[in-house]
């Protein structure tokens, strides 16, 4: 009964903020404002699920100007919970197919996210120098899924590379964003427990370049690791409580 009562809600709150949502939009289409109004309200969301989502934010990130922002990719509920992290004069990015997904794929390209070709390899290189561009010319910060695929209680995965050679073709820093694990979310438990999402300080491309951003990557996912490690502890005796 609860999972049929929150699948309700969510078709209520779809057809509201994508039909309304784009038509909001058009008044100032692929404005990247957009994006961050849509991800708080996505966020908000995350109540009807039982969810006690915190959202931390260190102070060295606020009006810190551009940023290459990274975060975990896990599931679904992504769209629920990491959102809540989304900084003002952000736009993310993602698959291409994403544009031909009913009423969300119409609400992802009019609100200014970038969208990508990651079955064409050729495009996918000029995609780094697109995200570059869009930074650079549009004063935006870009939200990137390092990984390239949800986890699905696999652990933090491989990064690809690609998200750290727009941030050095940028010049500006990696602002990793962590979020405690999801797996234990279920649609049909009433309280779900609670789930934290934290921005590290922002990483500088000090000292690299394309030669060893292999090795930039890997510092980035090791801060990364750290962190959800200490946010999962954190989250599992705290739901014990």
């Amino acid at each position: 009964m609860i999972a049929l009562l929150r699948l309700i809600a969510l078709a209520i709150f779809a057809v509201f903020t994508f039909v309304f949502g784009c038509g909001y939009c058009l008044l100032s289409p692929r404005n990247p404002k957009h994006v961050y109004t849509f991800g708080l309200w996505f966020a908000r969301m995350s109540r009807v699920f039982g969810i006690k989502l915190e959202v931390r934010v260190p102070d060295s990130v606020k009006n810190a100007g551009p940023s290459l922002y990274i975060a975990n990719h896990q599931n679904n509920w992504d769209l629920f919970t990491v959102s809540g992290a989304i900084q003002p004069r952000t736009v993310t990015v993602g698959k291409k197919s994403l544009a031909w997904m009913p009423l969300f794929g119409q609400l992802y390209w009019i609100t200014g996210n970038i969208l990508i070709d990651r079955n064409n390899r050729s495009k996918a290189v000029g995609t780094i120098a697109q995200v570059a561009d869009n930074i650079k010319k549009r004063n935006v910060s870009v939200w990137m899924f390092p990984e390239g695929t949800r986890s699905r209680g696999r652990g933090l995965l491989p990064f690809k590379t690609g998200a750290f050679h727009a941030a050095l073709a940028a010049e500006v820093p990696v602002t990793p964003i962590v979020c405690s694990s999801t797996d234990g979310v279920k649609l049909n438990r009433w309280n779900n427990g609670t789930v934290i999402v934290e921005i590290l300080p922002p990483i500088s491309t000090d000292g690299y370049d394309k030669n060893n951003v292999r090795d930039f990557a890997n510092e980035c996912r090791e801060q990364m690791k750290v962190k959800l490690e200490e946010l999962n502890k954190e989250v599992a005796e705290r739901n014990q409580a």
